[in-house]
């Protein structure tokens, strides 16, 4: 059992200030409710809204007795509110809402007697989440995977917790994949960490095991940031956020030359789905942070969530003794 007892962990009624990022196409039912089983918060990523897979996924969670949620974007669910529907009518106990604008969707939220949790990226948006009345910030650092802006987890976090002051709950993401990473988050100020790539190495993560493996092999060094992805798919990001992948063929190509693929041809974004449907690697988006160095295996998610916490602690009595 964590000896960690935190602002998070009494707000959720969970036994470890650990949280599953809700990463779009990975984190399904399977690894939120392993997650929230082992005494984290497992958050179902929904993420654009397919609701054919929400209703699958979600399905998943229908015999979890224990706290979780579900992960929504706000850019798209701004314009179809019938899926923040969907996803309370499974009955979460929280909503993790990203990349937006959080005051039309609290209301509902709280009603239906969840918790929403705000994602944010700098101490402007953090003060308009608190002020919209969001339960919690999830503050993203960009070493995150996938979209993010530019700040660095060290000075934001910190800068965030002086802003919004003590009473306000704060989970730190971005660049968190073992217990150093909890603990330094903890010592910045933050009330949890939210952990995303570590997570896709799980055996319950959706992708295939292709996927997983070149992330094993991956470092740091083989990141790249780019809106490719986005503008291949057809999704209107916000032009202020690029995403962080894997380098593959497909980047080769197309990162620097984005206005190029802007212009191009039917084909490209056709042939990028059939290299979705094959999981062809060399072309598809592997949505990866800069904690690639860290992780080298496979694992359970509850082993996850244990060692995390294990090595949080550790962490801490290490720099007591260190220090003291």
């Amino acid at each position: 059992m964590s000896n960690f007892d935190s602002a998070l962990t009494r707000l959720l009624n969970i036994s470890h200030p650990v949280v599953l990022a809700p990463m779009g196409g990975a984190a399904g039912g399977r690894l939120a409710a392993a997650v929230s089983r082992a005494g984290g918060l497992g958050l179902v990523g929904a993420s654009y809204g397919d609701p054919d897979w929400m209703k699958t996924e979600l399905a998943l969670m229908s015999d979890v007795e224990e706290p979780w949620g579900v992960g929504l974007v706000m850019f798209t669910v701004a314009k179809r509110f019938e899926l923040l529907d969907l996803a309370l009518s499974y009955g979460p106990d929280v909503v993790a809402l990203s990349f937006g604008d959080a005051r039309p969707f609290i209301a509902p939220i709280k009603d239906s007697g969840a918790l929403a949790i705000v994602q944010v990226h700098d101490v402007d948006q953090a003060l308009a989440a608190l002020d919209a009345g969001a339960d919690a910030l999830i503050v993203q650092g960009a070493e995150a995977g996938g979209h993010s802006l530019r700040r660095a987890s060290l000075p934001l976090l910190p800068a965030v917790r002086d802003a919004v002051g003590e009473d306000a709950v704060l989970i730190a993401a971005g660049g968190i994949a073992d217990g150093r990473g909890l603990a330094a988050a903890l010592l910045l100020g933050a009330d949890g960490a939210m952990l995303g790539t570590r997570f896709l190495a799980s055996d319950e993560a959706l992708p295939s095991a292709k996927v997983k493996q070149r992330l094993l092999q991956a470092t740091a060094g083989d990141l790249v940031r780019t809106r490719a992805f986005d503008l291949v798919r057809g999704i209107e990001w916000p032009e202020q956020y690029s995403g962080r992948a894997l380098a593959n063929d497909f980047t080769a190509r197309w990162v620097g030359f984005e206005q190029e693929l802007v212009r191009a041809p039917a084909s490209v974004a056709e042939d990028y789905a059939q290299a979705l449907r094959e999981d062809n690697t060399d072309v598809r988006a592997i949505w990866t942070g800069e904690v690639a160095d860290l992780i080298n295996d496979v694992l359970p998610a509850a082993t996850i969530v244990e060692q995390t916490v294990r090595g949080a602690e550790q962490a801490l009595r290490v720099a007591g003794r260190r220090f003291a």
